[in-house]
């Protein structure tokens, strides 16, 4: 069944029972792990097309990670059993599977993100993600990406508030994008593609994870 969940609305508590999982159909929303002193590590954004929740349902586990909604999201419910009666009547786990590892791949792929190039490099790369996220499969010259706050995005490029503003003056000045409270759009996505391949390396490697099947 479908279910609407209000901007910054919890979707997925961490901690709680894997007794059903998210099929997200619209919206934007992300994924944290709250530690126990009280600090928040980013993990990913998800957007319409994303299953969220489906480890602690496979696995029967609690969840590892919380899912809050960055915009309003609407999402269909499915419970824990009938989706793993689903995946296994129709031979659907090897395709699990490979989501998860594509998922795993991804993360590597942010860790070394954060290691080796530069900030305004990280902060293009989110943005495009974001907009390959918002308009999945489209080639649009302008998205608008909306929920964001600074500190949302410092998470996501592992440096501070003050960092994310020194660089995204730099992308406001080469024309790739405009912002504005908890809003950023993109207005260039070629320029903003040429910031996002700079840096050591970063020709050599893919600017987005290739999407696993679904």
């Amino acid at each position: 069944m479908p279910r609407t969940f209000p901007e910054r609305s919890v979707m997925l508590r961490q901690g709680s029972a894997g007794t059903h999982l998210l099929a997200l159909t619209e919206g934007l929303a992300k994924v944290v792990c709250r530690e126990p002193g009280g600090a928040v590590t980013w993990l990913a954004f998800r957007g319409p097309g994303d299953l969220l929740g489906e480890v602690s349902v496979f696995h029967g586990t609690l969840r590892t990670a919380e899912v809050v909604a960055l915009t309003s999201c609407t999402a269909v419910v499915l419970e824990a059993e009938r989706f793993r009666r689903f995946i296994e009547q129709r031979g659907l786990v090897m395709d699990l599977m490979r989501q998860a590892l594509s998922r795993l791949q991804e993360s590597d792929a942010h860790r070394t993100e954060l290691l080796t190039l530069p900030l305004v490099t990280r902060l293009a790369r989110a943005l495009l993600r974001l907009v390959e996220l918002t308009a999945p499969g489209d080639r649009p010259e302008v998205v608008r990406l909306t929920g964001l706050s600074q500190e949302e995005i410092a998470q996501a490029t592992g440096v501070t508030r003050n960092a994310v503003i020194s660089g995204l003056q730099l992308l406001r000045a080469s024309g790739a994008v405009e912002t504005a409270r908890r809003t950023i759009v993109v207005k260039n996505m070629q320029v903003l593609r040429d910031w996002a391949t700079t840096g050591p390396g970063a020709a050599a490697r893919p600017l987005l994870p290739t999407p696993a099947p679904r």
